[in-house]
């Protein structure tokens, strides 16, 4: 099953908690990342009950974080879009927008693959590229999903089975566990992100 497709079959405590993963793993960007997204994912079990004040306590947190760059920016603007309100449709489409926010940050990480090429009606910095990632157009020889006929770098393609795993587990496994499996998903992505970052911080240092 595509991500895509994963997306729109998911209730509202996994269409939040990947939304959630999705700004996780980019945090790394900030300069003082520290847990800014800690409340929210300590609420997430609770669902509609503390929802709404656990997003205001991180989006409290995130405009204290120092932020280094435009990319940084957008992972707050992103948190800023969450909605208050615990309901299918616009949590969706706030999954979805970090879903394809994530891979585009990822994207400008990865050293190697594909630069796909950006036109006016791609509806983005990787448009159409994204897109078909999500959709599972295509795959490569190891059958990895949503790869098409593009070669995708190891942080892209890590972060597009990161997103299918987590919501496969939230669909699979009620309750905490299944929060928990999420979040060491969640965290493992946070720490290649952190380390690519360290690296070419260094390089440019």
């Amino acid at each position: 099953m595509s991500l895509l497709e994963l997306i729109v079959r998911a209730d509202e405590r996994g269409l939040a908690a990947s939304g959630v993963a999705c700004l996780d793993r980019c945090v790394p960007l900030l300069a003082d990342e520290g847990e800014v997204l800690r409340p929210l994912w300590s609420g997430l079990a609770d669902g509609e009950q503390t929802w709404a004040s656990r997003l205001a306590a991180a989006r409290e947190a995130m405009e204290s974080a120092v932020i280094t760059d435009e990319t940084a920016t957008l992972v707050r603007k992103m948190l800023a879009a969450a909605p208050s309100d615990w309901a299918a449709e616009p949590l969706r489409a706030w999954s979805d927008s970090c879903s394809v926010v994530a891979l585009e940050i990822h994207q400008q990480f990865d050293v190697v693959g594909d630069r796909p090429i950006d036109t006016p009606d791609s509806g983005g910095p990787y448009g159409a590229w994204v897109e078909r990632c999500r959709a599972g157009a295509a795959g490569d020889a190891e059958a990895n999903p949503g790869i098409g006929p593009f070669v995708a770098g190891p942080l892209v393609s890590g972060e597009l089975r990161r997103q299918i795993q987590i919501l496969q587990i939230l669909s699979d496994t009620a309750g905490t566990a299944g929060l928990r499996q999420a979040l060491d998903v969640s965290t493992e992505g946070r720490r290649v992100l952190r380390a690519v970052v360290s690296r070419r911080a260094r390089a440019q240092g």
